[in-house]
């Protein structure tokens, strides 16, 4: 397992803010003990993000001339989503250069920014510009997302796209409200509040059969933990274990595979991720 993780992604934070530096700080301590070993991901380029956003878009946050409550105007903030990007394009070209699974263990996450729009604490979408990144060198990417939320973001820039396909597993009512059904090639699994690991489980299995049929050349995931039962801003009830099987399902469909850190609120969050990697390497 190859993780990229710089330290410079702690250098943003605003008091009360639930995407704090200690989400990513703690799950690199704990992986550390645990003996994993890490890279240092390199920035992309303007270039790479402007494969999925919009000029407008990469000027706000360049300048800092966005406004949204959710996502704030930090200090470097254009220079840090840059590294959190490029970690999720580092860990892509690992993953299909050596054939071994990568995380990109970074923040901001990025699944809510959409081709024009920031938000929901995202400002690039690191997994879509990884998965663009990688789609020049083969031919079709899956995009897996695990997170409680749905990824609007994300779907809003593959949607249509048939080199690519999107499935999603997500809580609903909740933030963004988007992901009510599936469109075209963009699977949306919609569960309710105090979801079980078992009919979570159930729901990515019948997911991962369309992933299957799909073949593609890569799966990208957007890893997100806050379907944990002690996440303090949702409601699903998954358990450590349940991440590992996760892992488990995913690394059954035999392709290559990276990761990127979403969401996730809780003070578990390094065990949950410890769990999820140990799952993909088996």
């Amino acid at each position: 397992m190859k993780i990229f993780y710089s330290p410079k992604c702690l250098d943003y934070s605003q008091p009360g803010h639930p995407e704090a530096p200690s989400r990513a700080r703690g799950t690199y301590e704990y992986l550390e003990s645990k003996g994993y070993e890490f890279s240092s991901p390199q920035p992309c380029t303007d270039e790479d993000v402007l494969r999925v956003h919009t000029q407008d878009l990469l000027e706000s946050v360049k300048e800092g001339s966005f406004l949204d409550f959710d996502t704030p105007v930090y200090q470097g903030i254009y220079e840090i989503a840059q590294l959190s990007a490029g970690a999720a394009i580092d860990a892509a070209m690992h993953c299909l250069a050596e054939g071994e699974p990568a995380f990109a263990l970074m923040r901001p996450p990025g699944h809510h920014a959409t081709r024009s729009v920031l938000g929901g604490f995202c400002y690039f979408n690191n997994i879509a510009i990884a998965s663009a990144k990688a789609k020049e060198k083969i031919g079709k990417v899956a995009i897996v997302d695990f997170d409680c939320h749905h990824g609007n973001g994300t779907e809003d820039i593959v949607l249509g796209k048939k080199d690519f396909l999107y499935l999603s597993l997500h809580q609903s009512p909740l933030y963004p409200g988007t992901g009510q059904r599936s469109r075209d090639n963009c699977l949306n699994y919609p569960l309710g509040a105090q979801t079980s690991p078992d009919e979570y489980l159930l729901a990515l299995g019948e997911g991962l059969k369309e992933v299957g049929r799909f073949n593609p050349d890569v799966l990208a995931v957007s890893a997100g933990f806050d379907s944990y039962r002690l996440d303090p801003i949702t409601s699903f009830t998954l358990e450590q274990e349940t991440y590992k099987e996760i892992g488990r399902m995913l690394s059954a469909l035999k392709k290559p595979i990276f990761s990127a850190l979403e969401g996730g609120y809780s003070r578990d969050l390094p065990e949950c991720v410890y769990y999820f990697l140990t799952g993909l390497e088996e």
